[in-house]
């Protein structure tokens, strides 16, 4: 089994107060807020490295985390950052994931044309990007396939998805694919 590693979570949340981004922006100086480009403040967050957007409307879409654990700490350096103006979060957040991204190997070269050819759902421009794009319906996934067998795994939302999705993917390149694998 390809082995992989969650490298980028995106979760979303709301902190259900108004929030007021000029104060929050003039307070703090890890943020970015220009609002006649982009309606919501950016805030980076030191540790756990992560990165959150902020709106008005108290909701926060953070990126960055590698598991649930950095993504509730990250909102909760931003509650943190938010009694510095005086807004008093009353509530314990939800955190919805939206998105997560893992990266790993299956540990044997692909041949990126033959997969093209063969597959359905690809997207495959060599000239363009190394990598080719295959997407599989259920759990909904897309992989990023290179010819030395590293993969990049996006559009899950949890665990469970990943490991199913990466058995899926091995399932069906083991159909296509020659029987000689080069195993590295």
């Amino acid at each position: 089994m390809a082995k992989t590693t969650v490298v980028n979570m995106v979760i979303s949340t709301a902190l259900e107060e108004h929030i007021n981004l000029d104060k929050l922006a003039s307070t703090l100086p890890n943020t970015e807020y220009n609002p006649e480009q982009f309606p919501g403040l950016i805030m980076r967050i030191k540790d756990p490295k992560t990165s959150a957007l902020i709106f008005t409307s108290g909701r926060v879409v953070c990126t960055g985390a590698k598991n649930m654990a950095d993504a509730e700490r990250s909102v909760q350096n931003i509650i943190e950052s938010l009694k510095k103006i005086k807004v008093h979060i009353k509530i314990k957040p939800i955190l919805h994931v939206q998105n997560m991204v893992a990266a790993g190997s299956l540990g044997y070269d692909l041949n990126l044309n033959k997969l093209a050819i063969t597959l359905n759902n690809v997207e495959y421009e060599p000239e363009q990007f190394p990598g080719l794009v295959y997407k599989i319906k259920s759990p909904k996934t897309s992989f990023l396939l290179f010819g030395n067998g590293k993969i990049v795994v996006t559009g899950i939302k949890n665990d469970a998805d990943l490991v199913k999705s990466v058995e899926v993917l091995e399932e069906t390149l083991g159909k296509v694919m020659d029987t000689g694998k080069k195993k590295k």
